[in-house]
């Protein structure tokens, strides 16, 4: 089972994560910002602890560890509604104005950052970093793009996120 400070480690790791992804949102005044992104970081990263430890803890009353993750793999059933939850939460991010559809981004982003929390949850913590750092520049680089539809012109484009 981890140490205390090896659980601290990974939620200290998933909310500068969090805050790093926020960051992103707030610098262009985006919903969802750093306050939102840390709490679903950290939270995914929470729920992704409870689920490792959870057999851990169990066994220590049975003394049999291989019999209770064969018989309870319902602890991963943590982490997978980790997914399900946010897909909710990013559900009432999106915004329909007429035929237009805004926030779709931020949503992503959200769901994101509950992967990104899952992944240090789990001990990923390099492939956490390297994925927030891609993804946030890749935000921060394809906001320059201007994508204009072709059966559109760009006076009258809005919605965009």
């Amino acid at each position: 089972m981890l140490t205390l400070f090896q659980m601290l480690i990974r939620f200290f790791v998933a909310l500068v994560l969090g805050f790093l992804i926020g960051l992103e949102r707030e610098l262009i005044g985006k919903e969802a910002g750093v306050k939102t992104n840390m709490l679903v970081t950290g939270g995914a990263t929470l729920f992704s602890l409870a689920g490792i430890s959870l057999p851990y803890i169990i066994s220590a009353q049975t003394e049999n560890l291989a019999d209770v993750i064969a018989r309870n793999s319902g602890f991963l059933g943590l982490i997978a509604n980790i997914v399900v939850g946010i897909g909710f939460l990013g559900g009432g991010v999106i915004i329909k104005q007429g035929v237009h559809v805004r926030s779709v981004t931020t949503a992503a982003v959200i769901w994101f950052a509950a992967a990104i929390g899952i992944l240090c949850g789990i001990g990923l913590l390099k492939l956490a970093v390297i994925s927030t750092v891609f993804v946030v520049s890749l935000l921060f680089i394809l906001r320059g793009f201007d994508i204009t539809p072709l059966n559109q012109s760009k006076k009258n484009q809005t919605g965009k996120d």
